[in-house]
């Protein structure tokens, strides 16, 4: 884990991500993803929604105490940005890229994230080649080398 120092990179991703949650449909939060390969340049970038972005009541009160998968309706933003990122070509540039995430409060300012908790997400980033997966903490944005992201996501309590 290393905390990134703040350069006009990381103001322009951080805008960027600001703009891309903004788009989530999601009821209950708003999280946006970009995938940046060589020279800053975006090859994949998603929102947390429905699937095919349809709009509808998220069913995650609904369901039983004991459901042991993923108890959202939405497609990870993550989740989004990998599938772009592969639905465009992108995928010689993938391997070795950094995915940032970014979480939005009520008034769509940057919220800070917790520890790594999405095995799905993490997974996913994992097997595509993804070489960091960055956070934004209170220290500022941290990255994750993307195996140890995914094992810090099964420590998650």
């Amino acid at each position: 884990m290393v905390i990134l120092k703040e350069n006009d990179n990381l103001k322009f991703v951080t805008a960027h991500l600001v703009e891309i949650a903004k788009m989530a449909t999601c009821k209950r939060s708003k999280c946006g993803s970009i995938i940046v390969a060589d020279e800053c340049v975006i090859i994949g970038e998603g929102y947390n929604s429905m699937p095919c972005n349809e709009n509808g009541e998220c069913f995650k009160d609904k369901l039983a105490p004991t459901f042991k998968s993923d108890k959202t309706c939405c497609i990870h933003a993550e989740q989004r940005a990998i599938m772009d990122a592969l639905k465009n070509r992108w995928r010689d540039q993938i391997k070795g890229s950094t995915l940032f995430f970014i979480r939005l409060d009520g008034n769509d300012n940057p919220k800070h994230s917790g520890e790594p908790y999405c095995s799905i997400c993490s997974k996913m980033a994992l097997d595509v080649g993804i070489e960091s997966f960055v956070l934004l903490h209170k220290e500022g944005w941290t990255s994750y080398n993307t195996k140890e992201y995914n094992e810090r996501t099964f420590e998650y309590k």
